[in-house]
């Protein structure tokens, strides 16, 4: 298939374009470097099916295409005060520009959305159904709002245009190639431990998430894109583990004798996260295979590496 991997670059995006290369496709990277890098796709450019394109999605641009990947967001909480309006941005106007782009092409459009439409839940664990509970100006809302309107504007266009498009919610994921000052949990856990700081716990650390391997996040995407499905449907781990557990393991991992300290919970942080992925199951035939200290492991050594 020719493919269209938009934030290609990035930490999710890279492994995507592996896999497509891997299973034979061609793969065109849209990425405007902002939050991804090119060193992550460095290893790919002397593919012959693989294509670089520096741009940003709010701008439209013209392709033969048959799939369409849509992540280009910045995803990171240190971003969301930063960049708030080009995060918005890219999830409504972005998003708008790749469902016309899919229309016009006869192409199939997958859109990774995300966990953060469910907000900090009352309901748990998180089914699709659930609408969600989320503070619509606050300074996580320029990623959960426009994450929500992108998927407004995905079954909008789906119901009036006929355009193929199906959505995923993708829950907490890691693995190699994340930022190191990503913000989020498993990286600031590792750089810390690696360089023996002290290990920072926001709340009591009994908050929970779940932690799903890039690798099996990947599989979550193209076995979406292969099938004929709308969604959304969530993509994540179902096993949930509290903050301060995952530091203990991190801790025991790297072996650099690294202390937990404690600080203020973030504002709008969920206090629990973890989905149903019943509907996953059923529809994708898919669940994650990778245990939480595998991956860390497998984080863990390309972080030392990098």
């Amino acid at each position: 298939m020719k493919c269209v991997v938009t934030g290609g670059a990035g930490f999710i995006g890279s492994h995507l374009c592996e896999r497509l290369l891997v299973e034979g496709h061609s793969v065109l990277c849209v990425d405007n470097l902002g939050s991804g890098k090119k060193w992550n796709v460095k290893r790919l450019m002397r593919e012959e099916g693989f294509r670089f394109l520096k741009h940003d999605i709010r701008v439209p641009f013209n392709t033969e295409v048959e799939w369409i990947f849509d992540l280009a967001s910045r995803a990171s909480p240190v971003d969301f005060e930063r960049f708030p309006v080009e995060i918005a941005m890219t999830n409504s106007l972005g998003t708008f520009n790749m469902l016309e782009l899919a229309r016009k092409r006869g192409a199939r459009l997958v859109f990774a959305s995300t966990s953060e439409v469910y907000g900090d839940p009352e309901e748990h664990p998180q089914k699709e159904s659930y609408w969600g509970h989320v503070n619509p100006n606050g300074v996580r809302s320029c990623y959960d709002e426009s994450k929500r309107f992108a998927e407004a504007l995905i079954f909008s266009h789906k119901r009036k245009l006929g355009t193929d498009a199906g959505v995923v919610r993708i829950f907490n994921t890691y693995g190699p190639r994340m930022r190191k000052d990503d913000g989020r949990v498993v990286p600031n856990f590792i750089t810390q431990a690696l360089t023996g700081r002290p290990l920072s716990v926001y709340g009591d650390g009994k908050q929970t998430r779940s932690f799903c391997y890039v690798d099996d996040l990947v599989d979550g995407l193209m076995r979406m894109m292969g099938s004929e499905e709308t969604g959304p449907v969530n993509l994540g781990s179902p096993v949930e583990f509290g903050i301060l557990e995952v530091a203990k393991v991190v801790q025991k991992l790297a072996g650099t004798g690294s202390k937990i300290v404690f600080g203020p919970l973030p504002k709008d942080d969920p206090v629990r996260r973890r989905p149903d992925i019943t509907k996953a199951k059923r529809v994708l035939k898919w669940q994650p295979k990778v245990s939480l200290e595998d991956g860390l492991k497998r984080t863990m050594a390309w972080f030392r590496e990098n």
